[in-house]
């Protein structure tokens, strides 16, 4: 039984309650490490050897931070396959997803900003003949940092990587649920030669942990993703204290597919956008906007498609669909299938718990790709994130019609249009209340463009200069000539 520590100021610590809670292989239902109950006195230290470290961090050269971030891409790669592992054991998310997403993400995370640090630029202005103007950009010192559990290398080295990079040092604290490569990239850092309190990581429920390092007096920025309710309480801690916040939050996500889209690519990249790390992906396409023309046609492309979907073993390098994060995190998208029925839906394919799963597997939380039709879109599985392997289905007359549907939810994260109609395309996607639309495409991304989301999916934008710019306070120096 592996048993997980703090990581404060360098070192390994247990946390100060002595407390320890069991994290589960989603895939198995078995105990497979223990991680700390932490709670403010742990936030409290890392804080405090975070505060330490930045008197000196914030005066290391970008060419030393960069050559040590890098160094840390390397070592992720050089432990590509533990932490593809790794990844899966604890998400329950299939191997060959946590291979070919989570863990290059995570070694360009850490490259794309040591290397951007060396290309900054910031503005100067005349005013007239009598001064000059120009502006820094500096750390604002401790960076708080929640990450959440569908992504947990993923988003937290997206997270750690323009903390430090920009010259900050950081107190993260990880998902309780999925504990397993943070503890890694701890030990990670300290190989590459990160100084002590830079990266301090610490575990525990959001509750104690979480709201601990979002009220604290001393760390003046909170970079959070997870859910839209947790994403208030963050905003009501933090208010009052000023804090700097980035919030990305969740999402109910548009997928429009028009009559001169390139049916046979949209059906197998919905696939994706839509059961990818089990819909347990904040950037999804729940929601399917067929043009009626060939609504039938895709539709049954679509469920021919889902059938297919290879269910099983994490492990197993041949897994499409692998577990959900936690038991109740299951029988919570079990309740939105059963309430789907009772607002009139029909449930084309899936909709229960798999049968003949692999022995190992067999006392896991699986829910097989569901898909359901006969919904309006102001039923509440129309309107609600569910964040599992459940889609819905529905048809439109015209574009405005599929953009009206689009935006008739709370949350604007993002969305993907299918029409090879140009002007459509752009027409559409201006209209579409969403911080990212793809276009004949889904979930390629470009480290180097803004994101985050609008109405309810979030607060602020990340993504290259954005990321140093949230991560650094913009100072004016006026110098009178």
């Amino acid at each position: 039984m592996k048993r997980i520590l703090n990581f404060i100021d360098g070192q390994f610590r247990p946390p100060c309650s002595g407390r320890y809670l069991p994290n589960l292989n989603p895939a198995t239902g078995q105990v497979i490490a223990e991680i700390p109950e932490s709670g403010p006195e742990d936030i409290d230290a890392a804080v405090a050897a975070a505060s330490r470290a930045f008197e000196s961090w914030r005066r290391t050269p970008a060419e030393e931070r960069s050559r040590l971030l890098i160094r840390v891409a390397e070592l992720i790669e050089e432990n590509f396959d533990e932490l593809a592992q790794l990844e899966s054991e604890d998400s329950g998310k299939p191997i060959a997803l946590a291979r070919r997403i989570d863990v290059p993400r995570a070694i360009h995370n850490f490259r794309f900003f040591a290397t951007a640090i060396l290309h900054a630029e910031t503005p100067c202005h005349m005013t007239d003949d009598r001064a000059l103007n120009y502006t820094i950009r500096q750390p604002l010192g401790v960076a708080g940092l929640i990450s959440p559990w569908n992504l947990p290398l993923y988003l937290l080295t997206w997270k750690i990587a323009p903390a430090i990079a920009a010259g900050n040092c950081c107190v993260a604290k990880p998902s309780e649920l999925t504990p397993l490569t943070a503890d890694r990239l701890a030990e990670l850092t300290l190989e590459a030669g990160i100084p002590p309190g830079v990266v301090n990581i610490v575990h525990g429920p959001g509750g104690s942990a979480g709201r601990a390092l979002t009220s604290h007096p001393n760390v003046p920025l909170i970079s959070f993703t997870g859910g839209t309710k947790t994403g208030a309480d963050v905003m009501a801690r933090a208010g009052p204290l000023f804090k700097k916040v980035s919030l990305e939050l969740g999402g109910k996500n548009p997928n429009i597919v028009f009559a001169d889209a390139d049916l046979e690519q949209a059906v197998a990249t919905s696939i994706q956008s839509s059961f990818a790390n089990q819909g347990e992906i904040c950037l999804c396409g729940s929601r399917l906007f067929i043009e009626k023309t060939i609504y039938e046609e895709f539709v049954d492309r679509f469920l021919g498609a889902t059938k297919k979907l290879r269910i099983g073993d994490p492990q197993d390098a041949s897994t499409d669909v692998g577990a959900l994060v936690s038991e109740p995190h299951l029988r919570k998208v079990e309740g939105y299938v059963e309430l789907a029925r009772e607002e009139g839906g029909t449930i084309l394919v899936g909709g229960k718990r798999p049968e003949n799963l692999p022995e190992r597997v067999q006392d896991g939380y699986f829910l097989e790709p569901t898909v359901i039709a006969g919904l309006d879109c102001q039923r509440r599985v129309m309107q609600e994130e569910i964040f599992g392997p459940v889609v819905t289905v529905t048809p439109f007359d015209s574009p405005e019609d599929a953009i009206a549907y689009a935006n008739s939810t709370r949350y604007g994260l993002s969305a993907s249009v299918w029409t090879q109609d140009l002007q459509k395309a752009h027409r559409v996607a201006a209209a579409i209340e969403t911080g990212t639309v793809w276009v004949n495409t889904w979930l390629l991304r470009d480290l180097r463009v803004p994101f985050g989301g609008m109405k309810e999916s979030g607060v602020g934008r990340e993504g290259g200069f954005e990321s140093l710019d949230f991560f650094t306070e913009a100072k004016n120096v006026c110098v009178k000539l």
